[in-house]
């Protein structure tokens, strides 16, 4: 799936990497004490460590070290066995020390792979070329002073997985694919929640374009793009800007731009440095981490199914399509609301064509989401058990599930309360076919001479005698009998 922009002299061809920061879940952060809690009263959550202060020494959290480790075997990586913290240096007002601890020399995860799930179920690998732990920034705050900037430090020395990819996309399409897989990954190992809104998720992305063949062009990268949704936007514009640059004799330079939402453009932010400007060199006030192989055989052996594997499963055992088990299985809490429904519900089929179409369409046009919404698993599963039961039409259910979702009500409720219980008593229902027909013989014998098309009159009249109440299955066979009876 390649992503080309047009131009006199031909078309170009877009190439995509990611660096995602995504913060590890833990209690404490990287290499303090400190609360990593998101929120919370400004600088309520910094120990003297995070703040800066002289002679504070770092200690590793050996919980976030294990959460990456998890995070690259998920990803088919190397775990190297030995890794090292270095100190990249550069000035910040919110970053108190004048360096961050990251892994520059010697990370902690090596190369691995990310299927993606694309159209027309086709499938491509991105490489990835690292994963390394970081300690976050702080946050400056420009707007609650016209003359002054603050600084919170809650967020500094929180603990950031660094995940980089190799420059193996090409649309954004395959970019906004990346980001939701390895979303979804990281939320079924529980190793970052990936709320990008909050900011525990950020991506930078680094796009340059060539002509087909052509050497890597020079790249831009664009620096902590929020949502799927902007990361693509991102990417259409500046793949745009660069091929106007180069078509009009310019050249791009590699520099960092920041993506604004609202115009849905980029802009110049720095001049991108490279590895010298940063002066990393080892931290000395920490060792090598070196890990026992056992430690990692058995993080191995602890980790959860992957939604890759989630996914066949749904194929194999519940009969889906790979379309549908994608969706399903594209967040950790779909899945888990399906089999939850199965649970009460054994009809794999049923449950998922409900909940991928009226359960979802719902969701969106509340702004709700599995979480927020009052129709629980059961509850639904009570619904589709009605249906089957012949007690209510597709018809009715729908409108059933709207006000279930609306109140978190039961459908017997809602049943009971709009007296929508379908008819399918055959004795009710055959005395009304009969009073029907007896009331339309025009139509009858018309029908009895060939014109097949009345039977849908007659269900017609069925349904509005009884409201919309009668069985659809049952009018059908009840009314086959009686019009046929005597055919010719």
């Amino acid at each position: 799936m390649t992503y080309t922009v047009a131009s006199p002299s031909g078309p170009y061809e877009v190439v995509i990497g990611m660096e995602v920061h995504a913060q590890v879940i833990s209690q404490a952060k990287l290499f303090s004490g400190a609360s990593a809690a998101f929120g919370g009263d400004p600088n309520t959550h910094v120990a003297f460590l995070d703040a800066g202060m002289p002679g504070m020494l770092p200690v590793l959290n050996g919980l976030c070290v294990e959460q990456a480790i998890k995070t690259g075997l998920a990803l088919n990586a190397e775990i190297h066995l030995e890794s090292q913290f270095d100190r990249k240096n550069y000035f910040y007002p919110d970053l108190p020390t004048g360096y961050q601890i990251s892994q520059f020399y010697h990370p902690l995860v090596g190369e691995g792979t990310l299927t993606l799930d694309l159209a027309e179920g086709i499938t491509k690998d991105i490489g990835i070329e690292r994963i390394h732990l970081e300690q976050d920034a702080g946050k400056s705050i420009h707007d609650m002073d016209p003359r002054h900037s603050y600084v919170d430090l809650n967020r500094a020395g929180v603990a950031l997985m660094e995940i980089v990819s190799k420059p193996d996309m090409r649309s954004p399409e395959e970019a906004g694919a990346f980001l939701k897989k390895l979303r979804a990954i990281l939320r079924t190992l529980g190793t970052c929640d990936g709320n990008m809104e909050e900011g525990s998720m950020r991506c930078d992305v680094n796009v340059s374009v060539r002509k087909a063949g052509a050497p890597l062009g020079t790249r831009c990268e664009i620096k902590n793009v929020n949502s799927v949704r902007f990361v693509m936007q991102a990417i259409v514009y500046e793949a745009k800007r660069q091929v106007d640059l180069l078509e009009s004799g310019g050249a791009v330079d590699q520099e960092t731009r920041l993506f604004d939402a609202g115009t849905g453009t980029t802009r110049t932010m720095r001049s991108k440095e490279d590895a010298h400007d940063y002066r990393y060199f080892p931290d000395p006030d920490l060792l090598p981490v070196r890990l026992q192989a056992a430690l990692v055989e058995r993080l191995r052996a602890e980790l959860p199914e992957l939604p890759d594997a989630k996914k066949k499963r749904f194929m194999d055992h519940y009969g889906l399509s790979g379309y549908e088990a994608g969706l399903i299985t594209a967040e950790e809490e779909s899945a888990r609301y399906y089999e939850e429904i199965l649970a009460h519900h054994n009809a794999p089929k049923l449950a998922a064509n409900w909940l991928l179409g009226d359960v979802f369409g719902g969701l969106n046009k509340a702004g709700q989401t599995l979480a927020s919404t009052p129709l629980t698993p059961a509850a639904l599963a009570e619904l589709l058990r009605m249906m089957e039961d012949g007690q209510l039409s597709g018809r009715m259910a729908k409108d059933v599930l709207a006000a279930m979702m609306e109140r978190g009500v039961s459908a017997a409720v809602v049943v009971a309360e709009q007296g929508l219980s379908q008819i399918s008593d055959t004795d009710a229902l055959q005395a009304i076919i009969t009073r029907i027909i007896d009331a339309s013989p025009t139509q009858l014998g018309d029908y009895r001479a060939g014109k097949d098309k009345l039977f849908g009159y007659f269900v017609g009249q069925v349904m509005k005698e009884t409201g919309g109440k009668a069985n659809p299955a049952v009018v059908n066979d009840l009314l086959r009998g009686a019009l046929d009876s005597g055919h010719g």
